[in-house]
């Protein structure tokens, strides 16, 4: 048996279709860290989910709290923004999993529902099913993912996620924001920044985007997207910089 799992703050807006997804599965652990929106008014309204109420640790913490709430040991890893496809759910239910594999699962990225194929976007694989009395995620506040431990080995699945993580400039820059922050505070005291580090990594983001990940071929989405990668990477280390900067004069 299988427990999906999801951490999720104000997702009312792709979460009916995340839910409606999930309602094969016995159980769905979703775990609230605070939403002002309908969100948890949405999930009430699905049997088969469980809902708890609990602080945001970061990511990788608080996803691994939320799995420890599960009833099974096997965990698929479900954000709020994804919708898991038909194809995706048979193939899981089909297999005879392996306590020793973890299963990686390729995504299709939309733009205000517009599917990007550049910019890195595609096909994006993801670690998200896996047990969790053999492995986990680790403790990175941003960009978390599933540990693979020596010995264990990773299977791609051909069934997809549906992934809807932005539709607008603004949700792009929010998430920038967001990330950016998460990262200086788990990096302050640790990685060394500068302005110039900040420039020339947001200026070599947005030119792996559009250029080298072919950003150029999904038109005005594609260089809207690189163009914040560029932001994102450079926001990392700017604020870095000034993190390390204010804990240096105390």
């Amino acid at each position: 048996m299988i427990s999906a799992v999801i951490i999720v703050k104000n997702g009312e807006q792709y979460l009916t279709e995340c839910l409606g997804s999930l309602t094969a599965f016995d159980e769905v652990v979703l775990v609230d860290t605070g939403s002002t929106d309908d969100t948890l008014k949405i999930a009430r309204g699905h049997t088969n989910v469980r809902i708890f109420e609990r602080p945001f640790i970061g990511f990788g913490p608080t996803k691994n709290n939320a799995a420890s709430l599960a009833t099974h040991d096997w965990i698929f890893s479900i954000d709020a923004d994804e919708v898991m496809t038909p194809e995706l759910f048979w193939e899981v239910s089909q297999m005879v999993l392996d306590a020793s594999h973890v299963y990686r699962v390729p995504r299709q990225s939309y733009y205000n529902r517009k599917m990007i194929r550049g910019c890195g976007w595609y096909p994006d694989r993801v670690l998200r099913l896996y047990r969790r009395d053999k492995t986990r995620f680790n403790d990175n506040q941003v960009h978390e993912s599933v540990q693979v431990h020596e010995g264990m080995k990773i299977v791609d699945l051909e069934g997809r996620l549906k992934h809807y993580p932005y539709d607008s400039v603004d949700s792009l820059i929010e998430k920038a924001q967001l990330y950016s922050r998460l990262y200086a505070e788990q990096n302050q005291g640790k990685l060394t920044a500068s302005p110039m580090k900040a420039l020339t990594h947001g200026l070599a983001a947005f030119i792996k985007g559009y250029v080298i990940r072919r950003g150029y071929q999904d038109g005005y989405e594609g260089l809207v997207i690189s163009l914040s990668q560029g932001l994102a990477a450079y926001l990392k280390y700017i604020k870095l910089f000034e993190a390390n900067r204010k804990a240096q004069w105390g």
